[in-house]
């Protein structure tokens, strides 16, 4: 009878748990309703503001979103300086290549978010980033969304964190999906995030094994290849800044499938997408139907919002987005 009672005492504070612990929240759309309700239209004119200075807010803000989500989950650990001590996620060797741009549009906006004296230090920084996101894609011509908010800041950020964490321009198919469905993504998902590379641009180390190989790699448009050789010559200079997509570099739209149809995918992990049979299909469907990628887009980004999130004690508010309180 003692062990009953104690199995029914465990059962209801489980219950009573998942109902009340904090470590159990959940995101949801109107999360900062009776705490910061502008919190959304403050970042928006923060991140406009942003954008009207420089058009690489767009692509530094969306892929700084993905390096964060991707190491310790959503929860802006990715925007922490190094200190003597400690060597921060962003100074890892895969984030160094992140443009200033994307931390300077959450620095701002959380600058604006604190300058409301009812909001200050109420709103974390990975649910600004989270908002941020949105909003860049917006202004270029992408799909707006709701964004699922109520997001905790990391406690911990280092650079050991980002080992093998990030997909690399080489990866084939299985990496890629292998790496997106340990973060509770599909093959799907993983094509439609692919599709952000419809903005943005890249070094020219990140693929010149494509385009100085011997042969040419064969999956590479021959007149592209051209092109990308005349862009970057082989002593290469490491500033040099290739556009992802070639043909409508600056809006957000389905360019990206198309292109990889006529063999003008940049990377490997790009071009991979059409020439493997499996996720072929659904590359050439993206190609002729944005709506549907757009949507696709949206479900992929929602996704990717919830992965690693912290809550309760496992996280906090940052009053500073590059220090850790």
């Amino acid at each position: 009878m003692g062990r009953f009672n104690l199995l029914l005492v465990w059962s209801l504070h489980l219950s009573l748990c998942l109902l009340l612990c904090p470590t159990s929240a959940q995101l949801k759309t109107n999360y900062y309703a009776n705490i910061c309700p502008d919190v959304e239209k403050i970042v928006k004119n923060a991140v406009t503001n942003k954008f009207q200075q420089t058009f690489v807010t767009v692509p530094a803000t969306l892929r700084l979103f993905f390096h964060d989500c991707f190491v310790q989950g959503c929860d802006a650990s990715v925007i922490v300086a190094s200190t003597a001590n400690n060597k921060a996620e962003k100074d890892h060797s895969d984030n160094l290549s992140l443009a200033g741009d994307g931390f300077d549009t959450v620095i701002k906006a959380k600058a604006a978010v604190d300058a409301v004296p009812q909001c200050k230090n109420k709103v974390s920084c990975a649910d600004i980033l989270a908002l941020a996101t949105r909003d860049v894609i917006g202004l270029v011509g992408g799909p707006s969304y709701s964004v699922e908010l109520g997001r905790l800041d990391g406690l911990t950020s280092t650079s050991t964190s980002v080992d093998g964490k990030l997909p690399k321009p080489t990866f084939n198919l299985n990496q890629l999906t292998s790496m997106f469905a340990s973060n509770g993504l599909s093959q799907a998902d993983m094509v439609a995030l692919s599709g952000a590379h419809t903005l943005g641009f890249s070094h020219c180390n990140q693929f010149s094994n494509r385009i100085y190989s011997n042969p040419v790699d064969p999956t590479l448009n021959k007149t592209y290849a051209t092109q990308l050789q005349q862009m970057c010559p082989k002593n290469v200079d490491p500033d040099i800044a290739i556009n992802m997509d070639p043909t409508t570099p600056r809006e957000f739209d389905n360019a990206y499938f198309e292109n990889l149809i006529e063999g003008k995918g940049l990377f490997t992990s790009d071009q991979v997408l059409f020439t493997d049979s499996r996720s072929q299909p659904t590359v050439r469907t993206w190609a002729k139907d944005k709506t549907a990628f757009n949507q696709a887009f949206i479900n992929a980004m929602t996704k990717l919002g919830r992965v690693g999130i912290k809550t309760g004690h496992n996280g906090n508010i940052r009053r500073d987005c590059g220090i850790l309180n």
